[in-house]
C-alpha cells in the first residue's frame, strides 16, 4: 500500500465514522427530544403541584389555629375545673362545720 492508498483509506475510514457518529447522534436526539404535548403535560403537572403546596400550606395554617383555638379552650376549662374544685372542697369544708355544730347542739 503505497501513501496515496493510504491517506485514501483514512479519509474514507474517518468519513465513516463521523457518518455513524452523526448518524448515532440523530437517533438519540430523536429519541430523546421532548414534544410539546410533554412541555404541555409537564407544565399540568407543575400547576397540579403547585396548587397541593398551596391547599397543604392551607391545611396548616388552619390546623396550627385550630390548635391555638382547643389549647385556649383547654387552659379555661383548667381554670374553670380548678375554681370548682376549690369550691366544692370550700362546699365540703362548710358541711363537715355545719356537722359539727350540729352534732355539739344535739350532743
Amino acid at each position: 500500500m503505497n501513501r496515496t492508498e493510504f491517506i485514501i483509506a483514512t479519509a474514507v475510514i474517518l468519513f465513516v465514522a463521523f457518518v455513524l457518529g452523526w448518524f448515532a447522534s440523530w437517533l438519540v436526539n430523536r429519541f430523546t427530544r421532548v414534544t410539546k404535548a410533554e412541555i404541555g403535560e409537564l407544565d399540568k403537572m407543575a400547576q397540579a403541584l403547585h396548587e397541593a403546596e398551596e391547599t397543604r400550606d392551607q391545611a396548616i395554617t388552619y390546623l396550627q389555629q385550630r390548635e391555638a383555638e382547643i389549647t385556649n379552650q383547654l387552659s379555661q376549662t383548667e381554670a374553670e375545673l380548678r375554681a370548682a374544685m376549690d369550691g366544692l372542697r370550700e362546699a365540703r369544708q362548710e358541711a363537715e362545720e355545719l356537722r359539727g355544730y350540729i352534732e355539739r347542739k344535739e350532743g
